[in-house]
């Protein structure tokens, strides 16, 4: 299991499956009731976080890590893997600071052991998760399954009774 010492919870799903959109809606329904939200989301590609051109990107490409982007509004921190590798969800949560967050949400990292709500979409016909995943607590679909669980069922296209089952579930 994940060590940390906020309540974590990741949502895992297939691609295509909504999950960004679903945190997009999700997100500001936690914070009208006090939360303050961090989030990882796992990207599965080489992402690029600068502008080509900018000073912070040509400084990082010159070798600089971490570089630190400071303004009024933000800051953001950008540093290179010493070797690149798949990340492990124990090692970047502790990028986000405790003290900072009171719900730290995953987006991705479905296979690792931490607290998850699967999502489900039954046109997308992808085989469920949680018969094989202990780690998932609930599942958000926008129908009825096609096998039995015990498992909470919420509704995919209801962000607020998923954030109400978030509240009295994760947040008690």
């Amino acid at each position: 299991m994940i060590d940390y010492p906020r309540p974590l919870l990741g949502f895992a799903a297939f691609s295509g499956t909504g999950k960004t959109t679903l945190l997009k809606r999700l997100i500001p329904l936690l914070g009208e009731k006090g939360l303050r939200i961090g989030l990882i989301k796992h990207a599965h590609h080489n992402v690029e976080f600068d502008t080509p051109g900018k000073d912070s990107y040509e400084l990082r490409k010159a070798g600089a890590s971490p570089v630190l982007l400071s303004s009024g509004r933000r800051w953001a921190l950008m540093a290179e893997r010493e070797t690149p590798c798949d990340p492990l969800l124990q090692e970047e949560v502790w990028r986000v600071d405790p003290k900072d967050v009171d719900l730290l949400l995953v987006e991705g990292f479905r296979h690792e052991a931490f607290p998850k709500i699967e999502l489900h979409r039954r046109v997308l016909d992808r085989p469920l998760l949680f018969p094989g995943d202990p780690h998932i607590i609930a599942v958000a679909a926008d129908g009825p399954l096609p096998v039995t669980t015990n498992l909470p069922l919420l509704d995919l296209d209801a962000p607020d009774r998923i954030a109400g089952y978030i509240l009295e579930h994760i947040m008690a």
